[in-house]
């Protein structure tokens, strides 16, 4: 779904339509990155699940053009997720939206990505939000991932 106006707004503008139609929503949070040609492909999403009735998205895509270890890229991609979820925070407490911040990072040992889990979820928890992780982190392990 394309913004129109600035995100809080638009946020703001879906709640309140799904909240009139009786929707009872969740709001997650995810991004994830690939690197092609040297350059590092960020999609972000904001995923509205309608408990039992589907959900909709707004999707940011961004590229950088920086040497990243896997870590800093994890750590990265968890970063564009809080930034979008702090910037929506006061709106989802105005109207008890549950959200929830999800990092696609492996919570196996034997998984590089795994490498980045503590730091990440240190960040996401200390920041106030609930955490996700593989396999429950399905706005960036399914819905950023076929975004990049």
């Amino acid at each position: 779904m394309p913004l129109l106006g600035p995100l809080e707004a638009e946020v703001e503008s879906v709640i309140l339509r799904e909240l009139a139609n009786k929707q009872e929503l969740t709001i997650c949070i995810g991004t994830d990155s690939e690197v092609r040609a040297g350059l590092v492909r960020f999609a972000s999403v904001i995923v509205f699940i309608r408990r039992n009735n589907g959900g909709i998205m707004f999707i940011n895509k961004s590229l950088e053009r920086q040497k990243m270890s896997l870590k800093e890229r994890m750590i990265a991609e968890v970063s564009k997720s809080v930034q979008i979820a702090h910037s929506l925070s006061t709106i989802l407490r105005k109207y008890r939206i549950p959200l929830e911040v999800h990092a696609d990072i492996n919570t196996q040992p034997n998984h590089l990505s795994s490498t980045a889990l503590k730091e990440a979820m240190g960040y996401i928890v200390g920041m106030g939000f609930t955490f996700k992780a593989k396999p429950d982190a399905f706005a960036s392990t399914c819905c950023a991932d076929r975004l990049i």
